[in-house]
This record gives structure tokens, sequence and C-alpha cells, in this order.
């Protein structure tokens, strides 16, 4: 498994409040889920690139498809704009981010892993939580994705600690996989999720 010969900077931990309280805000209306440029996001006639979260706590995972994924348009808009514009209102632009499938445990991730490499629709980037039993723990998770995907951008969520970053990448093989300690902030988690993007678009075009 190739090395990354210039591994992104790992985000600091900015434990303004729990990411998992963050759900009752605007989650994916905010700021760096508007604009292509920042990563993640589709132009006219692209498709949104496809993420996967990997967490056995289903909680996790809806507040990670509020923050990063798609949003629909509000009924209640396309009835406003009816009564101020009439029957034909101006278009809009959709407001859309990652397409993003998730799995509660790790073999289900790397399946899905498989699949999507099967489809040639393969995951920009995972977010992997690092404790899931009774199943593989993120470490080995990520370690079985990569070795059938190794353009894959990975990155570590987990509020434990029980291996250092050094003893992760010498296992995985990668010294650049990003790390997220919870509970973490709102915007460092899209940052986070900006940088993968980025970089996962990188690889696969380098290659």
């Amino acid at each position: 498994m190739a090395n990354s010969s210039t591994p992104p900077a790992l985000l600091p931990w900015q434990p303004t409040h729990p990411f998992w309280m963050i759900g009752s805000q605007e989650g994916a209306h905010g700021p760096g889920v508007r604009s292509s440029a920042q990563g993640g996001l589709k132009t006219d006639g692209q498709a949104p690139q496809r993420i996967l979260v990997v967490d056995d706590d289903p909680a996790i995972l809806n507040v990670w498809r509020r923050v990063l994924g798609q949003r629909s348009r509000p009924s209640s808009l396309d009835n406003l704009e009816k009564k101020l514009f009439g029957a034909n209102p101006p278009a809009s632009s959709p407001d859309v981010g990652f397409s993003i499938d998730t799995a509660s445990q790790g073999m289900e991730g790397y399946q899905k892993v498989i699949s999507a490499l099967e489809e040639g629709r393969p995951y920009t980037f995972a977010i992997v939580d690092m404790r899931m039993p009774p199943g593989w723990d993120g470490l080995e998770t990520i370690i079985h994705m990569l070795e059938k995907d190794p353009r894959l951008e990975v990155a570590i969520c987990s509020a434990f600690s029980d291996i250092t970053r050094e003893e992760v990448a010498q296992r995985v093989g990668r010294a650049d996989l990003q790390w997220l300690r919870k509970p973490f902030d709102l915007e460092v988690a899209r940052e986070m999720a900006r940088k993968l993007s980025d970089h996962g678009i990188q690889r696969r075009h380098s290659r």
C-alpha cells in the first residue's frame, strides 16, 4: 500500500459543544456546504460526491447526514414563491451536499466499499468510528477498506484513544489519516470533510 508523499495537516480538536447535540441546528444548510470549490458539492451537470460513514450509533449517523448530506427544498418555500411570483416562480439553485451512505458495523462498511468499486462509483472518503462492538473495530475496518480501495481517503472519528496515531499509521501503512475526536465542533467537522474531499479527488486523479 503506497504512502502519501505529503500528508495533510491533522485538524485540531475544538470541543466547543458535543457534535451529537448539533442536530437541532441548521446542519448542512450552513458555511462550507454550498460552494463546490470548498469540496463535496456538485456543480451543474455533476453528481455529488459519495461518502461513507461507519458508526454503530444511529444518532451519530443521522447527525452526519444532516451536517454533510443533501438537503431537500422545503415545500413551505415553494408555496411562498407561488404566492409571490405566481404559477411559475424563478428557478433556484438546490442546496446539495455529499451523497452519504452509512453502515453500523465495520464489515458492512467494507462490503459497501467493494460494491461502490464494482459499480464504478467509489467513495471519495470514509469516516469511521473506532469502537463498534461486537464486530471489527475501526482500525480493522480501515485496513480492510484500504486493501480493496487504496485511493480512499479516511478519517477516524472517536471519543477514545486506545491506540496512538503512530501505531495506526504503522498498521494501516498510511500516515495521512485525518482524526476527529468526539465531542467536536460542527465547523471542524465540515472543514475536515472539505479537506478529505479535496485530497480524495486529487488522489483518484493522480493515479
